[in-house]
């Protein structure tokens, strides 16, 4: 063996011999040996590695105590291989002379083999010249017996075909057309077998003999045909010298036709239906009274009369499987839609909806009639427009199948559709009209108690009238003049939506109007003028007074609010109808997005309008509890007189509202959320006017406990506001809870925050922070001006404020946006630099920030994102600080501390955020 690696010595093996006397195997071959000496020795393996092997054998020191027994092994194994190698290497020394003697007698072999295969060809050439002389006889039995039988086959065919041809010319010229049938097939047929032989002269006069026949037959039958049924005939007989054909022999020429050319069944049909027509284009000519739409209906019994005439005197003449009384009707209709284009085009200025709603109608009832008398069998042959193509009604039908029901479908009827506009225009006239009246339904209230319902009526008919109209439309035509119907309906929403809902809903007087009111009074009324300034002056003096709704005006307000929603469902209904209705090619263009959205302003118009309505009732008991003097109060009582009359605003407008919008609890969900949204910061607003500091300058526990007491029984009315004066308890949503109970507990903690004493400033900023986390520095000021702070004091205090809130931003991981402005200790900075932000609900609504845990013992973790500070306004979202190491002996905050740690932190912040 020899490897790269490492070396072994062997006694047996020659460890030198040259690696070039190797002999390498295919993988083909590698594989072949595998599988015939299948093996578990590793030094079979193709990818033996001795270093592996040995490392196999002796994974550690220990194991070498057998070495000398596994060498001893090995070079037995080594002696036994060469062993048998030299046995292998002797035995070959014989090969050659064994192989000389095998070939030699395989040669032998192959020399007799082939002398049998001579011997054997010898013999089959003798046996095939035999079998050709025994059967060459038979050969010629057998093709002259097929030569003589297609000779004599032909003679008779050739013997039919003469005869044929001397009879038939005897019959054609006695016109025995019932016995020219079965001779007329077979000479047909058998001409048909002659065709291959055409070369032959013979055979082509005979051909062309056939087709005079064929010829003079159409002809003659022809003829027949126009003399039997010619104007000036009344019946069957002579007329002149010729002899007119009875009813049976018509029969049988009509069976001869079917033998003949198609063309022939073709043009005799052709001009039988036209001379069955001919009365009926004389009758009802353009210039004839008879032929307007007026008189449509007579058109249709003139073809029922004549069909049932026809039927009668000549149904047994023609097959059945001719089809003459529905190609007759199809002409008819062909016919009829040609006449009625063109009188319509001319007399156009003359046609009103109502004729021309009864000239379809009439059409259409026929059109069905035919459809169930007839199977349509020859439409797709008479038909070439490609829009009276008669289409299958169901797509998985059998198009083979004879279909019954709407074959005739507009094969007169689409004449009509160039005409629908005046439809349509009808339609928006009486659109118009029916407009008219719903607004002066509007006029009049609507009383709820006698209709039991709060939804216009008038909205209801408007969608009724569009049902008709569509479905009515629909049997017209579902394409262009549908979509013209769809955009009427869509012009009468946008009408119907302002006309009567928009009109319908109440409106406060604006001072102006009530000025204009007021001198109307005083120049209307000349004759007392002393009563009229009175009154003037009267309404000038109620100027300020809050406007309100009546109870009418807001059972108004509720009837439009259920009144627009019922319109924008209705609306999405028939926006879904007239898609499915409609051609698909118009489909796609119909929208109606712009008139729910319609209605949909109208319901928020009308929500906005009943949450000012509440909103305005509580402006007096908000100025009464502002004008309240709270620093006096001496004991802690009941409620307040202006929480009462807010209770009392609520109880009496509520209900109603709730009462009316029974069918709409959705809608009357958005108009609780809405007023407390509007109701509360205006709370706290007046909250924050509130003087609760007595002349000393100490708070007035009394009068926060009693403001305190008021905003919890409103926070409790508020509560109960969805329920109120029901006498079904329902929950109100959560939803509503939540914004509810936060919003109100705010205005709770900007009590607290007043009873907290000043002194010390640093616990009094902690509980600040504590019981307002997102509070602002402009509500932190009007904190101070409840507390009745000096103004030195307040920018102070803000100082301090700040520097509070911030160090809790550097130990929440400086998340919050703090600006090098804020880290000077700078009195130049002025009190409207620091009021920036006058809108109490401005730093709430972006006030998702850090917050501080009181547990955590002075570190804080962020629970938040951070939100963009306005330029000059300081927005710390923190939660309650409990103080740290860097204070000074009075409780105040080390200010050069924390000013170092700030400009560090603003420092690592502008690295980061460039």
């Amino acid at each position: 063996m020899n490897t790269n690696t490492l070396e072994v010595d062997n006694d047996v093996h020659d460890t030198n011999r040259p690696t070039s006397n190797r002999i390498h195997f295919t993988k083909d071959v590698k594989n072949a040996i595998d599988k015939v000496l299948k093996t578990d020795d590793p030094m079979d393996s193709p990818d033996f590695n001795t270093v592996d092997y040995i490392n196999q054998l002796f994974p550690n020191e220990q194991s070498l105590v057998s070495i000398d027994e596994t060498i001893q092994r090995m070079q037995c194994e080594v002696s036994l291989i060469d062993d048998n190698i030299r046995a292998v290497v002797r035995g070959q020394t014989n090969t050659g002379q064994d192989g000389q003697m095998a070939l030699t007698e395989a040669q032998k072999v192959i020399t007799t083999l082939y002398a049998h295969i001579i011997d054997v060809k010898t013999r089959a050439e003798k046996t095939e010249e035999m079998v050709k002389e025994i059967t060459r006889d038979i050969k010629q039995l057998d093709c002259a017996k097929r030569n003589l039988t297609s000779a004599i086959t032909t003679l008779n065919h050739l013997h039919m075909l003469v005869g044929g041809i001397e009879s038939l010319n005897k019959l054609i010229e006695k016109r025995l057309y019932g016995e020219i049938i079965n001779p007329l097939q077979a000479i047909t047929e058998v001409n048909q077998h002659f065709r291959q032989y055409s070369d032959i002269e013979e055979i082509k006069n005979l051909s062309q003999n056939v087709d005079k026949i064929q010829i003079t037959l159409a002809k003659q039958i022809t003829e027949d045909f126009k003399d039997a049924f010619s104007p000036n005939s009344t019946g069957v007989g002579n007329v002149g010298n010729k002899q007119r054909l009875g009813l049976n022999q018509l029969a049988d020429a009509c069976k001869v036709i079917s033998v003949l050319d198609p063309k022939v069944k073709k043009e005799l049909l052709k001009w039988f239906i036209a001379q069955q027509l001919e009365e009926y284009i004389h009758l009802f000519h353009e210039n004839q009274d008879i032929a307007w739409l007026d008189k449509i209906d007579k058109r249709y019994a003139w073809l029922k009369r004549h069909l049932l005439d026809f039927e009668d005197k000549f149904g047994a003449v023609f097959p059945l499987d001719w089809e003459v009384s529905e190609r007759i009707t199809v002409e008819f209709c062909r016919l009829t839609r040609e006449q009625l284009t063109q009188i319509m085009a001319k007399r156009s200025n003359e046609i009103d909806v109502r004729l021309l709603l009864f000239a379809i109608n009439k059409t259409q009832a026929f059109e069905q009639l035919l459809s169930k008398r007839f199977s349509g069998v020859t439409l797709e042959i008479v038909t070439t427009s490609p829009t009276l193509k008669v289409q299958p009604e169901n797509p998985n039908a059998d198009p083979n199948a004879p279909a019954t029901i709407g074959l005739f479908q507009d094969q007169i009827g689409n004449c009509f559709k160039a005409h629908l506009d005046i439809y349509i225009k009808s339609i928006d006239r009486n659109l118009a009209e029916l407009m008219e009246k719903f607004v002066e339904m509007a006029k009049e209230p609507l009383k709820v108690a006698e209709s039991k319902t709060t939804v216009f009526p008038s909205s209801a008919d408007l969608f009724v009238f569009y049902k008709k109209c569509m479905v009515q439309c629909n049997q017209l035509s579902n394409e262009q003049p549908m979509y013209e119907l769809a955009l009427v309906f869509k012009k009468y929403l946008r009408e119907y939506a302002s006309r009567v809902l928009e009109f319908s809903t109440p409106k406060l007087l604006t001072t102006t109007a009530s000025i204009g009111k007021s001198m109307s009074l005083l120049t209307r009324d000349m004759q007392n003028l002393s009563t009229a300034a009175g009154q003037v002056f009267h309404n000038f003096l109620k100027e300020g007074d809050t406007q309100r709704f009546s109870r009418e005006d807001l059972i108004q307000i509720c009837c439009v609010l259920t009144t627009a929603e019922y319109c924008l469902e209705t609306v999405q209904q028939l926006e879904d109808k007239l898609k499915e209705k409609i051609a698909t090619a118009y489909a796609n263009k119909l929208d109606m997005s712009e008139e729910k959205d319609v209605f949909h302003r109208i319901i928020s118009n009308c929500i906005q309008l009943l949450v000012q309505d509440l909103e305005a009732g509580c402006d007096p008991s908000l100025q009464s509890m502002s004008k309240v003097q709270w620093q006096s109060i001496s004991n802690v009582g009941d409620q307040s007189a202006f929480v009462n009359s807010i209770c009392a605003n609520f109880k009496q407008t509520v209900p109603v509202i709730r009462d009316n919008l029974a069918t709409s609890r959705k809608y009357f969900t958005q108009f609780c959320h809405k007023f407390v949204n509007a109701f509360i910061p205006k709370y706290i607003n007046v909250l924050y006017k509130c003087k609760l500091t007595l002349s000393d300058g100490s708070n007035n526990v009394l009068g926060c406990e009693q403001l305190l007491l008021d905003t919890h029984s409103l926070k409790t009315a508020l509560l109960d506001l969805p329920s109120i004066g029901s006498s079904v308890n329902r929950k109100a949503p959560t939803s509503y809870t939540k914004v509810v109970v936060k919003d109100m507990t705010r205005a709770e903690m900007i009590i607290k925050v007043v009873m907290t004493q000043v002194q010390p400033p640093a616990h009094f900023t902690q509980q600040v922070l504590k019981l307002l986390p997102d509070i602002t520095i402009a509500e932190y000021q009007k904190i101070l001006d409840m507390k009745a702070v000096k103004r030195v004091d307040q920018l102070q205090l803000i100082d301090l404020f700040k520097h509070t809130a911030s160090h809790v931003a550097v130990i929440g991981d400086g998340i919050s946006e703090i600006t090098s402005s804020s880290t000077e200790d700078d009195s130049v900075q002025t009190h409207s630099e620091l009021n920036v932000n006058e809108n109490p609900e401005a730093g709430s609504s972006s006030t998702k920030g850090l917050n501080v845990s009181e547990e955590s013992g002075g570190t804080a973790a962020p629970t938040g994102g951070v939100t963009s500070t306005p330029k000059r306004a300081f927005i710390f979202s923190v939660g309650s600080f409990t103080g740290g190491a860097d204070k000074n002996a009075d409780g105040t905050s080390n200010s050069g501390s924390d000013r170092g740690r700030i400009r560090k932190l603003e420092s690592l912040l502008k690295k980061r955020l460039p």
